[in-house]
């Protein structure tokens, strides 16, 4: 065999390859021969060098802790804008409901339109309206109040059709007549809707505040 296709076999067997030569040949004739026993001694002590040297291994720590906090700033950014849109939304509603009902309070209680039986009762009826309208006004323009208004709507808006569902049960008035008594109901659910989007932003804030936040 020549010490070029031993070498060559050698070296492959050094790689973990296929020599395609019998070890045992290969053994005679490194035995046999200085210089491809002199080879193979600097070719295992190159291997063994190249194997135990350290790999120096870039530290992406930092990095990949960045983009994991971008990724959060920017979902935590897009559910904040989702949740004042909503909030902005809702206050609109609320200050409408509250327009609405102190136009309709306001001619009964200046001027008695609208009062057929008893002017007295009507005008008071609508001093409680216009209360109401000036409390939905308050939390359109403070929200996060809203909550502080809802149990007083509420009471309305179930006594409201509790007793229209007993009057109407009882013949004593008609479906149609009761049917203005749903805007109390819708009052009452645009001002639940209200502070619990003001209160979910109140509960976020010291969390988007703490320190070590960007």
């Amino acid at each position: 065999m020549r010490c070029d296709d031993v070498r060559v076999a050698l070296s492959a067997g050094l790689d973990g390859e296929d020599p395609r030569v019998p070890a045992a040949a290969l053994a005679g004739h490194t035995a046999a021969c200085p210089g491809c026993r002199s080879w193979l001694a600097r070719a295992e002590r190159v291997t063994r060098l190249a194997r135990l040297q350290a790999v120096a291994v870039p530290d992406l720590t930092a990095p990949v802790l960045a983009a994991v906090a971008a990724d959060r700033a920017a979902a935590e950014d897009s559910v904040a804008a989702t949740r004042r849109a909503r909030r902005q939304v809702l206050r609109v509603a609320v200050a409408v409901a509250a327009v609405a009902q102190l136009a309709v309070a306001l001619p009964i209680l200046l001027a008695g339109a609208g009062i057929d039986a008893d002017p007295h009762t009507g005008r008071e009826m609508a001093s409680f309206d216009a209360a109401l309208a000036v409390g939905f006004a308050l939390a359109a323009w403070r929200p996060e109040r809203a909550r502080a208004f809802l149990p007083v709507a509420l009471v309305l808006a179930v006594c409201l059709a509790g007793t229209s569902a007993v009057d109407i049960a009882a013949s004593t008035t008609a479906l149609v007549h009761e049917l203005g008594h749903l805007a109390a109901v819708a009052q009452a659910g645009l001002l639940w809707a209200l502070g619990r989007v003001s209160g979910e932003a109140e509960h976020r804030l010291p969390t988007a505040l703490a320190p070590g936040r960007g």
